[in-house]
């Protein structure tokens, strides 16, 4: 297996990882898509097995070109809440701060799918870039700059530096999250240079993690995320719910242990957003709820993430986990109802 990062249908199925016969099919959906697999990701894929979580997550499926009347470009809203280019400022205490719309890989579900990649919006100018820190430094309830995309982690130390110079100049500016696939995927590219780059602010520093399935935390993913923990970079994790991948108990539960392992705290596990054409990928949110309930009692409750919904078209993030309150009436983790207050 190469442990260079594939990028065309032909070098996918020049890896062995799809069949030559579907390419031509396959091609469509990279013509709309962008395709990307680090080898890191490439080397866990069992190519034999078609519902392979790893494949699921990473390569294209014809499924991709059907769309349903409820999925959309921009399924949760971004632009509406977009006042420059790089900014999305949706609730009062934090915005999201997108220097880049390449990733590492790219995944079939994501919520981006029409402005990442190499024909995607591409990272901002120098001039956006600019304008973008105005518009931060001129908001002074702006506690927390999420630093998104794309994947803000495929920027070189040097730009990664240079941006949290920027962000250490604005002084209401307490705290910078980075959402990244990176150590997971290509764990590799956390060097010292890079943690560095992190750290060279004043300014607390999180790293939110995306994983989706436990074989993603390999060694060397969980090395590179005690690189990050290690220099004082708390991490927590997001993960999207997706059918096929993660959404039975068990799977879902080892990942949540394999994060809490590695010294980052589960924090939100997403109900699927409805980008054109991940319908193969999204469950329901009644399987969501019971899928949390099995885990509740069973897990450490350090293995438990919040069950979050982004209410399309810009209403923003919701927790939908299940209930346990009814009246007067409460259930134990084994679905056991109990009296609450309890009678004297």
């Amino acid at each position: 297996m190469t442990a260079k990062t594939l990028r065309t249908i032909g070098a996918l199925a020049d890896a062995g990882l799809i069949d030559a016969g579907r390419a031509p099919a396959l091609e469509r959906v990279a013509a709309q898509y962008a395709v990307a697999i680090t080898g890191s990701m490439a080397e866990l894929i069992d190519a034999a097995d078609d519902g392979d979580p790893i494949a699921r997550q990473f390569l294209p499926r014809v499924e991709e070109l059907d769309t349903t009347p409820t999925e959309r470009a921009d399924p949760i809203g971004d632009e509406r809440f977009s006042p420059v280019e790089g900014i999305v400022h949706r609730y009062p205490d934090r915005l999201l701060l997108k220097v880049t719309h390449t990733c590492a890989v790219y995944c079939r579900f994501c919520f981006r799918r029409e402005m990442v990649g190499p024909e995607g919006l591409g990272s901002l100018t120098p001039a956006q870039l600019d304008a973008a820190m105005a518009y931060i430094a001129g908001r002074p309830e702006v506690w927390e700059v999420i630093v998104t995309g794309g994947d803000p982690l495929v920027l070189s130390p040097r730009r990664l530096a240079d941006l949290m110079a920027r962000l250490d100049a604005i002084d209401h500016v307490k705290v910078v999250r980075f959402h990244t696939r990176v150590p997971a995927v290509d764990p590799a590219a956390v060097t010292d240079e890079m943690v560095a780059a992190l750290k060279a602010s004043s300014k607390t520093v999180w790293v939110a993690l995306h994983a989706n399935h436990p074989r993603e935390m390999t060694a060397h993913a969980r090395a590179a995320c005690g690189r990050l923990i290690d220099a004082g970079i708390p991490m927590v994790s997001q993960t999207v719910l997706l059918a096929g991948v993660n959404d039975d108990p068990e799977t879902l539960g080892q990942l949540m242990r394999a994060f809490v392992e590695t010294r980052i705290k589960p924090y939100y596990l997403h109900q699927g957003d409805l980008a054109p054409g991940t319908g193969h990928l999204r469950t329901s949110v009644e399987d969501g709820q019971a899928l949390l309930r099995s885990l509740r009692g069973r897990y450490s409750g350090l293995c438990q993430p919040t069950y979050v919904l982004d209410i399309p078209d810009g209403h923003g993030k919701v927790p939908i986990g299940p209930g346990y309150l009814d009246e007067d009436q409460v259930e134990d983790p084994n679905g056991g109802m109990h009296r609450y207050p309890p009678r004297a």
